[in-house]
């Protein structure tokens, strides 16, 4: 599951009927705008991943004005969440392919359960959405602007615990340091040939030290 999270003072999606032109959907004043993509193999599990991130974001300053201090939930500001496909674009070539996003009768529910699990942890009156599958109209109002992705972890992934996942990456990243930097040093030291020690006798030959001296 992909999100593209903006800080918005404000936000709206409009309905567009060819009978009568632009109908407003919903509409939210300062917050946050939520772009959602939806994979092929997502499940409960990222959904939920995926909504406590979103609410627990520091995107927001605090009443002494320090910057990445609070979340939405703590300011109490609302939540604009539109469903989009387009996240799970890879492209062939310059063609976008979208064989890895949910297909829409599936999409849909998933979407709704998403909406579903935001109002139980946060206040439902400050959700809003759009109409699933509808051509909308997206109107964005920067704050900044600020804009954030993320990503929920592979399904299958060995956990998601973020202390335990952030040890990991520490983990991995030494590992690519080290495959950089190449074999250690007393590693190049043993695999290195081994040199003819010519300060040794040769015994019959005489002494061999002799003919390096000036």
């Amino acid at each position: 599951m992909r999100a593209v999270v903006q800080r918005v003072t404000r936000a709206s999606l409009s309905w567009i009927l060819w009978e009568v032109g632009e109908e407003q959907i919903s509409a939210i004043g300062q917050g946050m705008c939520v772009l959602l993509g939806i994979s092929l193999e997502d499940t409960q599990k990222e959904l939920e991943h995926m909504v406590q991130k979103i609410l627990n974001l520091r995107v927001f300053k605090d009443e002494s004005g320090k910057h990445w201090s609070k979340s939405v939930m703590d300011k109490q500001y609302e939540v604009l969440c539109v469903s989009q496909f387009t996240l799970q674009c890879v492209l062939k070539g310059n063609k976008p392919d979208f064989h890895l996003a949910m297909p829409s009768e599936q999409a849909e529910s998933f979407c709704n359960s998403f909406l579903e699990q935001l109002h139980k942890t946060y206040r439902p009156e400050l959700i809003k959405d759009g109409k699933f599958g509808a051509y909308m109209q997206v109107h964005i109002q920067n704050d900044e602007p600020v804009t954030i992705e993320l990503e929920s972890p592979a399904p299958g992934a060995a956990t998601s615990d973020p202390k335990q996942l952030s040890k990991l990456e520490k983990q991995q990243q030494r590992k690519e340091k080290t495959r950089a930097k190449g074999p250690s040093e007393s590693s190049k030291e043993r695999n290195a040939p081994r040199k003819e020690d010519r300060s040794a006798s040769s015994g019959a030959e005489g002494d061999v030290s002799s003919e390096w001296e000036p």
